[in-house]
């Protein structure tokens, strides 16, 4: 198993149980992704197994945010056994947002 869930108040909580490899990334996220599309939650959070995930876990993280994004369903990441999202993706150094263009490319360059 690599990872638990339940739902709350619309909340789908996921929990990565164990740091992810490269035999087990694209799994997570499918689960991920199937309980997001079955239940369609107001929001996804996150759990992962450490406060500095491995670069597979991230990989999964990404392709999940990925989704809920282009869904408009938030996501946040906490550490174990934290309540406090994990600042994701550049956020916490203040980094801009990419812009969207009229044809759904962005324009960070």
């Amino acid at each position: 198993m690599v990872i638990t869930h339940h739902l709350a108040d619309g909340t789908l909580h996921v929990r990565i149980l164990h740091e992810l490899h490269v035999t087990d990334r694209a799994a997570a996220a499918l689960q991920i992704e199937s309980l997001v599309h079955a239940h369609r939650p107001a929001q996804v959070t996150v759990e992962l197994p450490s406060r500095s995930p491995s670069p597979m876990t991230f990989s999964a993280l990404a392709r999940a945010r990925r989704m809920c994004q282009s869904l408009g369903i938030p996501l946040t990441a906490t550490g174990p056994g934290e309540e406090v999202p994990l600042p994701l993706f550049g956020q916490e150094a203040g980094a801009a947002r990419p812009r969207s263009l009229e044809h759904g490319a962005r324009h960070d360059h």
